[in-house]
């Protein structure tokens, strides 16, 4: 039962994590939010299913189960494996593709971090952050790669943790599920 908790933890946590980026006015791509909320509910209704297949002891939902969760395993890890290999080159290249992609995003990294442009600040360009009244701003790029580097770190490493929680889900489940039920014959285990 302690791994259906630690999914629903994540789970929560996602959900939270969103919902607290989006009340303080953090993140307003509602896009990105979704998707974090969207993978939160999955989670959760799959942690759900988990914990009803244990209690009922029901064999193919233990088996949905533990497919599933076997495949956001590989996923999960695959994800932080590469978030910890990103040396810094490819960090800087990554950050670009997202700044010249992505509007929203580029709005809300220049209010939070108060610079503007990626590389360069051009005076006549248009600019969310506070600095650009004065004209002093710094541009956005050497601001997010301080911080990138910590965050692909944390970020790889909570998921690597809760990775190997989850093979340990998928390799309790399969102990559990090949278990025989004591309801069905209770005669059995006297």
């Amino acid at each position: 039962l302690c791994v259906f908790s630690s999914l629903q933890l994540v789970s929560l946590l996602l959900i939270g994590i969103a919902a607290w980026g989006i009340g303080f006015g953090l993140i307003s791509s509602f896009r990105v939010v979704g998707v974090v909320i969207a993978v939160g509910v999955f989670l959760f209704f799959i942690a759900l299913v988990g914990l009803i297949g244990a209690v009922k002891h029901h064999q193919v939902l233990l088996f949905f189960y533990m497919i599933i969760l076997l495949l956001v395993f590989i996923v999960q890890f695959s994800v932080s494996c590469a978030c910890l290999a990103l040396n810094e080159e490819q960090q800087s290249e990554l950050l670009e593709v997202g700044w010249s992609n992505t509007n929203s995003a580029r709005t809300d990294i220049e209010r939070n971090l108060n610079c503007c442009g990626f590389r360069v600040f051009y005076p006549n360009e248009t600019c969310a952050a506070d600095c650009l009244r004065t004209l002093h701003c710094r541009p956005c790029a050497p601001i997010m790669e301080e911080y990138s580097g910590m965050v692909l770190r944390f970020v790889g490493g909570i998921g690597l943790f809760f990775s190997f929680t989850e093979i340990l889900g998928v390799w309790l489940t399969y102990r559990y599920r090949n278990q025989k039920d004591p309801r069905a014959n209770p005669s059995a285990f006297i």
